[in-house]
């Protein structure tokens, strides 16, 4: 099932109540939270304070992606600040297993991020404990990059072992996705689609939110 999820760094924080508002009314069912420490990954963005403050304000499911080391540490904090979708990379954290299962302890869908360079096999032991998984489509760290269409030889590789081992995760892509691009991902067989700059900084965003969703329907996803 497609499942829209606009970026929260395309946001604009001056009007930030205003445009979860117009998300909300365009019935946007995810957001999608890039939280960054400066260390795996050379830039910073928001915290947790950041993800409590806005909770009140939507009832959007959040899918936090979090590109920080050991992310296990903040494991329970996100969980009370509202997060519902608790995304990770392996590369992050010395025991992904243990970490998967602390997310799902404390009422969390667990995910985990492919970076460009990761390939599946090195989460493929976990496929079948994962509600997600993320294709980066770009390089972790920084919006406004280019759609790594090779990426998505990665997305038809989950596909199928979902299909081969009756796994039920979702296949989630992240980065330069536009009207055009997004087409790929479907074709691909991407379900979960996160967009910045192309919702958010649309000028219309309740017009490109039904765009995407139009596309999705001529892809059957």
């Amino acid at each position: 099932m497609y499942k829209l999820a606009p970026s929260l760094l395309a946001a604009d924080f001056g009007i930030i109540k205003e445009q979860l508002a117009k998300l909300d009314e365009a019935k946007v069912p995810y957001l999608h939270l890039d939280i960054m420490d400066g260390v795996f990954v050379p830039n910073l963005s928001f915290g947790l304070a950041v993800v409590e403050s806005i909770r009140k304000y939507t009832k959007m499911v959040f899918d936090v992606h979090l590109m920080i080391i050991e992310p296990e540490r903040y494991v329970e904090q996100f969980a009370k600040a509202g997060t519902d979708i608790f995304c990770f990379h392996i590369e992050a954290t010395k025991d992904a297993k243990a970490t998967v299962d602390k997310i799902k302890k404390y009422g969390m869908k667990a995910a985990i991020a492919v970076k460009p360079a990761t390939p599946i096999s090195e989460i493929k032991d976990l496929l079948g404990e994962l509600d997600m998984v993320l294709v980066m489509t770009v390089e972790p760290g920084f919006g406004g990059q280019k759609f790594m269409e090779d990426q998505m030889e990665k997305v038809k590789e989950l596909v199928k072992l979902r299909e081969e081992n009756n796994y039920k995760y979702d296949i989630e892509v992240d980065g330069g996705v536009n009207p055009e691009t997004i087409k790929t991902c479907f074709a691909s067989g991407a379900n979960v689609i996160v967009a910045g700059s192309a919702v958010l900084g649309a000028k219309d965003i309740s017009a490109r939110v039904e765009e995407f969703a139009q596309i999705a329907k001529e892809y059957n996803i």
